[in-house]
C-alpha cells in the first residue's frame, strides 16, 4: 500500500510505500482498549490516602459513660460515625499499573495506525520551518488542509526539524510526539496524524520486528 509523500506546502513529491504489516492490519478493538486502559492506569499517581480510625489523632478518652445517658455507647470520637473520625475502606496509596505483553502492545499500535490510515499525512520533513515562528507552522497546517486535533510525529531533535517544537508550541490543537513515544491514546484522539518520512520508516522498523 502506498501514500502520497508531500512537502510542507502540500505539493506532491512522490509516493511512499507503507508496510501492510504495520499500517494495513485489521484493527483489533479489544487489544486497543486494553492498551488504552493500560496507558491511562499507568499514568495515575495512586497517592490518594485517607486515615483509618487508628491513624486519626485524638479520641483516646471515652466521650461519655457507657450507660445512663440515653445515648448510643461510644468508645472514641474518632470512630467513622463521628465528624473528624476515621474513614471506612478509604483509599490508600497503591499502584494502578497494568502489564501487557510486548506483542499485544505492538498489535495495539499497529491497529491504531491502521485505523487512522485515512487521516494520515506523510511529509518529507519540516525543513521549511527555518525560524521559531508560529506563523510558519500555521501556514503548513493551512497548506496541508488540516483541522481539529493534529498529531505530528517527527524527530524534533533532527537538524531538519530543529525549529518544529518552538514553531508549534503556541498552537493548542497541535501535539508533537517523537516516533519512539508513539501511543494508542494520542493516535485515537487526533483528527489528523502527520508523520515525516523518517518517522514512518522508524515506526515500521520498530513494529515489524
Amino acid at each position: 500500500m502506498s501514500k502520497q509523500l508531500l512537502n510542507t506546502n502540500g505539493e506532491k513529491l512522490g509516493e511512499i510505500t507503507l508496510s501492510k504489516e504495520v499500517f494495513g492490519v485489521e484493527p483489533n478493538l479489544h487489544v486497543m482498549h486494553l492498551a488504552l486502559r493500560r496507558q491511562l492506569n499507568n499514568a495515575r499517581q495512586g497517592s490518594a490516602c485517607a486515615k483509618t480510625r487508628a491513624e486519626v489523632s485524638g479520641g483516646g478518652r471515652k466521650p461519655w459513660k457507657q450507660k445512663g445517658t440515653g445515648r448510643a455507647r461510644a468508645g472514641s470520637t474518632r470512630s467513622p460515625l463521628f465528624a473528624g473520625g476515621g474513614v471506612i475502606f478509604g483509599p490508600k496509596p497503591r499502584s494502578y499499573e497494568i502489564n501487557m505483553p510486548q506483542k499485544a502492545r505492538k498489535l495495539a499500535l499497529k491497529s491504531a495506525l491502521s485505523a487512522r490510515e485515512e487521516q494520515l499525512v506523510v511529509v518529507k520533513d519540516f525543513s521549511a520551518i527555518t525560524e521559531p515562528k508560529t506563523k510558519l507552522m500555521a501556514g503548513i497546517i493551512k497548506s496541508l488542509n488540516l483541522s481539529g486535533k493534529i498529531l505530528v510525529i517527527a524527530d524534533t531533535l533532527a537538524e531538519e526539524n530543529k525549529y518544529l517544537s518552538l514553531a508549534a508550541g503556541n498552537i493548542p490543537s497541535v501535539k508533537l510526539l517523537l516516533p519512539v513515544n508513539l501511543n494508542v491514546k494520542d493516535l485515537l484522539e487526533a483528527d489528523f496524524v502527520v508523520m515525516t518520512e523518517k518517522a514512518v520508516n522508524d515506526i515500521t522498523e520498530r513494529l515489524s520486528k
